[in-house]
Parts: C-alpha cells; sequence; structure tokens
C-alpha cells in the first residue's frame, strides 16, 4: 500500500530513496530547490546534469544523490508559467517522475511542488495537479513506490496540497 505525506521542511534532508528536483531544460541548478540540491549534495550532481544535457519539460532525468541523504535525484522539468500548455507539461513532469522512480524500483520519493517557486505556477493549480497525478498514478500503474512525501515550505503550499490529498482520498 502506497502511503502520501506532506511535510513542511527541506527536501536535501530528505531521507529517501530519491528526491525530485523542480529543473530546468538545461538541467543547470542555480536557484531554487534546484540549487539547494546541489549546494548540499556536491559538485558531482550537476556534472552528472552537463553530461545529460538537455532534458525536454514534461520529462525527467536521474542522477546520483552526492552527499545527500537521498540516493539519486530525479530532475523533473515542470513548465514555466505562461509558455503554454502549463497543465498537461505539469502532468507529464509529474507522470514520468513516477515511472521513472519506478522504474528504478525505488521506494521512497520526496517532491517538491514542481513549478511553483520561480517558475510561477500559481500555487493552488499545481497542488491540484500534482496531487490529482500522483493518485492516479498509483491507482493505475504497477509501481514499487511505498512513500511519496511532499516537502514543502511555503505554507500556502502546504495548505493547497493539503486540501488536494483530502478531497482527492475522500472520494470528493
Amino acid at each position: 500500500m502506497e502511503i502520501i505525506k506532506i511535510v513542511k521542511g527541506d527536501i536535501t534532508e530528505m531521507e529517501v530513496d530519491a528526491v525530485v528536483n523542480a529543473a530546468n531544460s538545461h538541467l543547470q541548478h542555480g536557484g531554487g530547490v534546484a540549487g539547494a540540491i546541489v549546494r548540499k549534495g556536491g559538485a558531482v550532481i550537476q556534472e552528472e546534469s552537463n553530461r545529460i544535457g538537455f532534458v525536454a519539460v514534461g520529462s525527467c532525468a536521474v542522477t546520483t544523490g552526492g552527499g545527500l541523504k537521498a540516493g539519486h535525484v530525479i530532475h523533473a522539468v515542470g513548465p514555466r508559467w505562461g509558455e503554454g500548455d502549463e497543465e498537461n507539461k505539469l502532468n507529464n513532469a509529474v507522470y514520468s517522475t513516477l515511472k521513472l522512480a519506478s522504474q528504478k524500483s525505488f521506494r521512497t520519493l520526496a517532491m517538491p511542488a514542481i513549478s511553483a517557486g520561480i517558475f510561477g505556477f500559481p500555487k493552488d493549480r499545481c497542488a491540484s495537479i500534482i496531487i490529482q497525478e500522483v493518485i492516479s498514478f498509483l491507482n493505475e500503474q504497477t509501481t514499487s513506490l511505498q512513500e511519496i512525501i511532499f516537502c514543502l515550505m511555503d505554507d500556502d503550499i502546504i495548505v493547497f496540497f493539503t486540501e488536494n490529498i483530502e478531497k482527492h482520498t475522500e472520494g470528493g
């Protein structure tokens, strides 16, 4: 049985098989969650990302976790608000992340609010799309994932994620 949790905290401190990085297509990890992951995990994460190169919006790639407590980093490329077809692209980013985690036999995954930070995706819509996609994936796919932790730092987004989990798990 899969468990979905919400925690307020620092994703770089999560002890999981993989943390999800909200990345840009060129995997240049300068700011936001991405910058924090590289600062904490070390240059090896950026070096591996440089070898991967380009990742399309809606897709993802994996590197080791460097010095992080997590063994791996899944770099999910979410959309920038205003680029067009953002909701579908965010769905694809979440789906591809969960699919890759399953292919790698990861059991535990910590995920931020992809695209809700510097990419400007409205927080309420971001939470709704991510929760809906995770629940749909867990209901429809065979997966190794046993625990998905939404690791969030912003009180507003925690409220939106909590409301959406309650809505989807109570059959609402």
